[in-house]
C-alpha cells in the first residue's frame, strides 16, 4: 500500500495564528515564570550573598571587640583563674561585648581550657580545639563561619539554633596567648538576606515589567500584521483555487464556441462536398471525403469530452452527486459495472473546493481504470471516516492491479496518472491510500479530514 499524505505539506491558516491578545497573556504568563524561578534562584543568591556579608562583618566586629575590650583586661591572673581578675573581665565583657546581639562570649588556652565564659560553669572545662581554632592560634587570623553549635562545648547554645562564630587570638601583657570567641545570632543574617531579596525582586519585577511594555506593542504590531498576512493569503489561495475553475470555464467556453462550432460548421461543408462528389459519379472522391467528415466529427466527439473533463457543468449545477453519476454513465458506456454508493451525511460535509478535487480524483481514478486496469467493474462510494469529521472517497476496480513497491521506485516521468492524483491529493490537504498487487485489483482511497457540518 502506497500512502500520500497532504495533510503534512499543508501550510498554517489564519486560525492556526494567535490573536495579538493571546501572545501578550503568553508572555506575561511566561514572565511570571521567569520571574519565579528568578525568584527563587534570587532568594538563594541573596541568602548567601547575606551570611557572606555577615561572616565578614562578624570577622571585622570580633577584632575590633577583642582589640578595644576584650585584650586591655587579658592578664595572667585571667589565666592563672585569679577570682577578681575574672570578674574586671566578666564587667568589661558584660558592657562592652554581650549588648551587640552576642549571645556567648568564651577564652581558650591553646591546651582547650576555657579560662573565661559569660556562662560560669564552662569555666575550667576542657575540650578538644577544632582544626580551625588551631590554625588561628598558629596563624594569628580572625575568623568567622556559621555554625549548628553541636559540639559538647556548645550544650548551653545547642538550644539557640543557628548562630554565627568568631574568634582571633589574643595576649597577655606577658605574652601568653588565648583564643577569644563569640557567638553572634543570626537573625541579622536573615534580616539581611530579606533586604538583600527585597532590593533583587524590587529590580528585577521593575525590569520585567518595564521590558514587558516596551516589547507589549512590538509584539502586537507583529501578531497584527501576521495576522493580516495570513488572512492576504487565505484570500489569494481562495482566489487561485477559484481561477483555476474560472480558468477551465473559460477554456471550455472557448473550445465549445471557437473550434468545437467550427469543426462542425466544417463537418457539415465538407459532407456536402461528399455528396455534390458522388451526385457527379466521383465516388472514390466522395468516399474519401466522408471519411474526412468522419475523422472530423470523431474530433469534435472527443473535444466535447474533453469539455466535459475541463468543466463537468453537472458539479457545479447539481453537485457531486450528480456529477459523480455522469462519470459512471460514461465508464459504463465502455461496457464496465459502475457501482456508486454516496452516503448523504458524508456528502453534507463537503463544501464546493471539496467536491471539486473528489470530482478530479474520480476522474482520474476511472481514466487510470479504463485505460490500463482491464477490469469489469468498478466500485465508487464517499463515506464517513473513522475519525471525527472525517469523509472517505473510495474507488475500487477488479482489475489486474500492479506492483505498488515498482511504481514507487519508478520515475514519476512514466506515470502521469499517479502524478495527477497525488497533486490533488496535495491541494485538497488529504491522505490518499493504494491498495493493490498483480491480479488482485486496485483500492484509491482519499480521506478528507477536520471537515463540519454545512450549515442549512
Amino acid at each position: 500500500m502506497l500512502v500520500w499524505d497532504g495533510t503534512e505539506v499543508s501550510t498554517p491558516s489564519l486560525d492556526d495564528v494567535p490573536s495579538a491578545r493571546r501572545v501578550i497573556l503568553r508572555m506575561a504568563a511566561t514572565a511570571l515564570v521567569v520571574l519565579v524561578l528568578v525568584a527563587l534562584g534570587g532568594v538563594v543568591a541573596a541568602s548567601r550573598l547575606a551570611e557572606r556579608d555577615a561572616i565578614h562583618s562578624g570577622a571585622d566586629i570580633v577584632g575590633l571587640l577583642a582589640d578595644a575590650v576584650v585584650q586591655p583586661h587579658v592578664t595572667d591572673a585571667v589565666v592563672a583563674g585569679d577570682p577578681a581578675a575574672l570578674a574586671e573581665l566578666d564587667a568589661a565583657v558584660r558592657r562592652g561585648v554581650l549588648p551587640r546581639d552576642i549571645v556567648r562570649v568564651k577564652l581558650w588556652t591553646p591546651s582547650g581550657v576555657i579560662v573565661y565564659s559569660d556562662e560560669p560553669q564552662l569555666i575550667g572545662q576542657s575540650f578538644p580545639l577544632d582544626p580551625e581554632k588551631r590554625a588561628a592560634l598558629a596563624h594569628p587570623s580572625t575568623r568567622a563561619v556559621v555554625t549548628d553549635s553541636v559540639g559538647p562545648e556548645n550544650r548551653f547554645e545547642k538550644d539557640m539554633g543557628k548562630l554565627l562564630e568568631a574568634y582571633r587570638p589574643v595576649w597577655t601583657s606577658s605574652g601568653t596567648e588565648l583564643l577569644f570567641e563569640v557567638y553572634s545570632k543570626y537573625e541579622p543574617v536573615a534580616e539581611r538576606t530579606e533586604q538583600l531579596w527585597r532590593a533583587i525582586a524590587g529590580l528585577l519585577a521593575t525590569t520585567l515589567i518595564l521590558f514587558g511594555v516596551l516589547l507589549a506593542p512590538v509584539l502586537w504590531r507583529l501578531v497584527s500584521q501576521l495576522r493580516h498576512a495570513a488572512a492576504q493569503r487565505e484570500v489569494l489561495l481562495r482566489k487561485t483555487v477559484t481561477a483555476s475553475e474560472d480558468e477551465r470555464r473559460r477554456i471550455a467556453g472557448s473550445l465549445h464556441d471557437g473550434p468545437v462550432q467550427e469543426l462542425v460548421a466544417t463537418s457539415y461543408a465538407v459532407s456536402r462536398v461528399a455528396s455534390l462528389a458522388a451526385a457527379d459519379g466521383r465516388t472514390d472522391l466522395a468516399a474519401q471525403i466522408r471519411e474526412a467528415v468522419g475523422t472530423v466529427r470523431s474530433t469534435v466527439g472527443s473535444l466535447r469530452s474533453l469539455l466535459v473533463d475541463l468543466y463537468p457543468p453537472s458539479l457545479d449545477r447539481a453537485g457531486l452527486s450528480s456529477a459523480l453519476s455522469d462519470l459512471a454513465d460514461g465508464v459504463r458506456a465502455r461496457g464496465l459495472r459502475v457501482q456508486v454508493d454516496l452516503d448523504p451525511g458524508a456528502l453534507a460535509l463537503l463544501d464546493d473546493s471539496d467536491e471539486r478535487h473528489l470530482y478530479r480524483v474520480t476522474q482520474e481514478a476511472l481514466r487510470n481504470v479504463v485505460s490500463h486496469a482491464q477490469a469489469t467493474a468498478v466500485e465508487i462510494s464517499v463515506r464517513r471516516g473513522v475519525a471525527d469529521g472525517a469523509v472517505v472517497l473510495d474507488i475500487a476496480d477488479d482489475g489486474v492491479g500492479f506492483d505498488a513497491a515498482a511504481v514507487l521506485d519508478s520515475p514519476p516521468q512514466g506515470h502521469l496518472g499517479l502524478r495527477v492524483l497525488r497533486d490533488q491529493a496535495a491541494e485538497a490537504h488529504g491522505r490518499l491510500e493504494v491498495t493493490t498487487a498483480p491480479g488482485c485489483g486496485t483500492r484509491w482511497s482519499l480521506t478528507l479530514f477536520n471537515r463540519t457540518e454545512k450549515p442549512v
